[in-house]
């Protein structure tokens, strides 16, 4: 199995990719056909602008074929996780990520993010896109056999046997009518008591297919290289081989059976779950298999991760806030500070318009004993921002003016309250250990309304992700706003 890694939003060429793929240009156009059409890989115009550009705008991808030997196109993978392609392991690294080569140690960590993120989803992804029609995702069904193995354990059918004189709950109406009594001073006495037992039956065969299923999925895993970088440990459960137990169409005749008995949520998906993955038995050798673990969309995940750690309070009730004075007269105190924002109104129909400002989170809080309004904007973003140079990847002239208008919405809930300060800040995420300060976001006709600048700090991702996946917050005093 080939393991390569990937960085996001990185320029490729054809060549480089075929380097990374280890194939011949012939054997390398359909594998990047293939995540062209998955949409983990765009192309964009080869310039010497584009191999400069941090991220990827929607303007800049061309919708093209791909043909062998050309150089007219670049290649970018808009994927953070795992993509395993025809027996080739790509494991994509986020594009803050500059000075990286290997970076396992981060993606281990971002895996147990991407976790985390998706962890209210009761689903198992087994398909690459929403319906059944999509292709096969045999990673996810690989990854969650062996986490729900690790987290419950095999399958288990269990069956009552009743016992004389047993261990296990007297069963009253069967010993009273079933066996001998002897009476004394009227009180009646049983010499043999029937108890029912619950055993489980280890040759059960759902049983002994969980163990060959979920040993197979740890091979697989192993053979990809997998295993270490989701941090699990290899399971040898059964020498059984799948054919042991009849024929495909027999198995999954099983299978449907045992789920019609089977009311258990848990047992329920482990069923299904195995029933997919016999059914479109497939490797991930296949050329025609394509899996994925991840996200094409991290920057969702870091406005994520930036709303808890931050303490993020827009969806809050006004009675709950913690204020620097009780809640003026006039709030509702069930209203939600989100729901402050005021709304367009459309004269001609005397109604506001659904859509408003929407901040990414705002939170409030005591900094060095004073009561603060702080506005943040999680930014997914590489911006070059030093002395004396041009900014380059920075948030847009939108974000900006978005940012002013989140506390000019804001503004006359901070005077009433006797904030002692409000604060803008864009949160960018950097691979260095400290907090770095890059100064301010200003535009003087905003400035000079009274509105606060937007102060911009690089977040370490590693502290980050720390935070999120330990359910704490962070310190506001560090960011020195």
């Amino acid at each position: 199995m080939i393991s390569k890694f990937v960085r996001e939003q990185k320029r490729y060429t054809q060549n480089e990719l075929c380097h990374i793929l280890k194939c011949s240009e012939e054997h390398a156009i359909p594998l990047i056909r293939k995540l062209k059409e998955f949409g983990v890989l765009k192309a964009v115009k080869a310039s010497d602008i584009q191999k400069n550009m941090a991220d990827l705008l929607e303007e800049d991808i061309k919708v093209v074929d791909v043909e062998a030997g050309e150089n007219e196109y670049l290649y970018v993978f808009t994927f953070v996780g795992v993509i395993v392609v025809a027996g080739r392991v790509l494991k994509c690294y986020p594009k803050y990520l500059l000075n990286a080569k290997e970076p396992t140690d981060e993606l281990r960590k971002i895996i147990k993010v991407l976790e985390k993120y998706n962890s209210k989803e009761q689903i198992v992804r087994m398909f690459n896109d929403s319906s059944e029609s999509g292709s096969f995702n045999l990673l996810a069904v690989l990854l969650f056999l062996l986490q729900d193995y690790f987290e419950n354990g095999v399958y288990t059918n269990t069956e009552d046997i009743i016992e004389c004189n047993g261990s296990g709950e007297i069963l009253w109406d069967k010993t009273i009518n079933e066996t001998f009594t002897l009476l004394s001073e009227n009180r009646p006495y049983y010499i043999e008591l029937q108890t029912r037992k619950r055993v489980t039956n280890d040759f059960d065969y759902f049983k002994r297919l969980h163990e060959c299923v979920v040993t197979m999925a740890s091979k697989e895993l192993q053979d990809a290289e997998l295993l270490d970088l989701f941090e699990m440990t290899d399971v040898d459960l059964t020498d059984e081989e799948l054919d042991d137990f009849g024929d495909k169409e027999y198995i999954l005749y099983r299978i449907e059976n045992e789920l019609n008995t089977q009311f258990n949520t848990r047992k329920q998906l482990v069923l299904k779950t195995m029933y997919a993955y016999i059914d479109r038995r497939g490797s991930l050798y296949d050329t025609e298999c394509l899996s994925l673990f991840g996200t094409n969309s991290f920057n969702l995940v870091w406005e994520k991760i930036c709303a808890d750690i931050m303490d993020n309070q827009l969806d809050v009730p006004l009675g709950i806030l913690k204020l620097p004075v009780p809640l003026k007269e006039g709030y509702d105190r069930r209203r939600k500070l989100i729901e402050l924002i005021e709304k367009p109104l459309w004269t001609i129909t005397g109604k506001c318009a659904k859509d408003t400002l929407i901040p990414d989170l705002v939170s409030i809080c005591k900094v060095n004993g004073q009561h603060q309004f702080i506005i943040f904007d999680a930014k997914y973003y590489n911006a070059h921002l030093e002395k004396g140079i041009v900014p380059t990847g920075q948030p847009g002239i939108e974000s900006v003016t978005k940012q002013y208008l989140y506390q000019l919405s804001y503004q006359k809930f901070i005077e009433e309250h006797n904030f002692s300060a409000v604060k803008n800040c864009f949160l960018l995420p950097t691979e260095n250990n400290e907090i770095e300060d890059k100064g301010e976001a200003r535009m003087e006709m905003l400035s000079n309304l009274g509105l606060q600048d937007i102060k911009t700090r690089l977040i370490p991702a590693t502290m980050a992700y720390d935070l999120y996946l330990s359910g704490r917050k962070m310190d506001m005093e560090i960011l020195k706003l």
